[in-house]
């Protein structure tokens, strides 16, 4: 049984530092062992945010009129990035090098276009996990508790297949240190699922690590060295750590009550909607969305963020996972 997020969180909002200018909705943020940062960006790609504070943005040349929403990102051993489109009728999987050189991945799977796709990951083993949130146009009609058409693409050697289905508004999926799970946020659902992972990346046995209760909606995830899962919750500007048995500990916050009572009521009623998500409710935190471990000993914390400009960041009281990506 979750313990509940209540009490003073462990993070004070004076220590957060801020790095990066100029972004646009860096919704997604990863981090190297060379000191770099990486965000989505809306102006068409990724932005580049360099050891020495200077800044570089790889936005895509596309020959279409189509512009790309580059949500969750993923970085390859190539140097090249992979992005998950979010666009406003059609999604899919595109790959952009440093150039601006962009190709489609992946638009369709098991005879269906790709809808607006939420995040990309790629593990250790080479294999591409999708997420789409929902089937539901818009996808704000999916911001219910009741909803539950969201899905995980595996991309491998295979080709690509659905591996599971009817989850409750799919975020970010991550596979874990010990490549044993499959880990994902379901974010209206307000859980934390796994699925056990086979050899051949088939995915089994779904079980719920950990209900959230009021004002969290869980988006990003990241694994510490300890087994821990750090979780970021859209709207109220939280993080979470979750213990390896499902246990909460409200580690950020920053949130005005009357802020989250009406998202909050608005979520219970089925009225929730982009105006609760577009604004926020936070005296320095912009609606963060993702969490990334960096630095050299891997215990600085980034957070990606829908509303901001710029990425905030604190020490975190342990270590980070290194990421698959963490060595390109």
């Amino acid at each position: 049984m979750a313990v509940t997020t209540a009490g003073a969180p462990a993070i004070a909002l004076e220590i957060l530092r801020f790095v990066g200018t100029g972004l646009n909705r860096p919704e997604c943020v990863l981090a190297t062992a060379r000191g770099d940062l990486y965000t989505a960006d809306w102006r068409g790609g990724v932005a580049h945010i360099r050891a020495d504070g200077t800044q570089a943005l790889y936005a895509a040349q596309l020959s279409n009129s189509r512009p790309l929403r580059p949500n969750g990102i993923a970085l390859r051993a190539d140097g090249s990035f992979l992005l998950a489109d979010l666009g406003e009728e059609l999604g899919g999987v595109f790959s952009l090098d440093r150039s601006g050189q962009v190709r489609p991945l992946l638009e369709r799977v098991d005879g269906i276009d790709l809808p607006p796709t939420n995040f990309v990951h790629e593990d250790a083993a080479g294999r591409i996990w999708i997420t789409v949130s929902t089937r539901h146009r818009p996808r704000a009609a999916a911001y219910r508790s009741n909803v539950a058409d969201g899905f995980i693409v595996l991309l491998d050697a295979r080709g690509a297949r659905i591996v599971a289905d009817s989850l409750g508004y799919t975020n970010e999926a991550v596979v874990s240190p010990d490549e044993q799970w499959l880990y994902v946020n379901e974010t209206f659902g307000r859980r934390l699922t796994r699925f056990r992972l086979a050899a051949d990346g088939s995915l089994s046995g779904r079980e719920t690590v950990t209900n959230f209760g009021p004002g969290t909606f869980p988006d990003g995830l990241a694994f510490d060295a300890h087994g821990g899962i750090w979780i970021t919750s859209i709207v109220s500007n939280r993080v979470i750590r979750v213990d390896h048995d499902g246990r909460q500990q409200l580690m950020l916050e920053d949130c005005e009550p009357a802020h989250l009572e009406r998202c909050e009521c608005a979520f219970v009623a089925g009225t929730m909607g982009r105006p609760h998500l577009d604004t926020c409710g936070g005296r320095v935190l912009r609606n963060i969305s993702s969490l990334a471990f960096g630095g050299a000993d891997l215990r600085t914390a980034y957070l990606g963020c829908l509303l901001g400009d710029r990425l905030a960041s604190f020490r975190a009281p342990a270590a980070g996972h290194p990421p698959a990506h963490w060595s390109h």
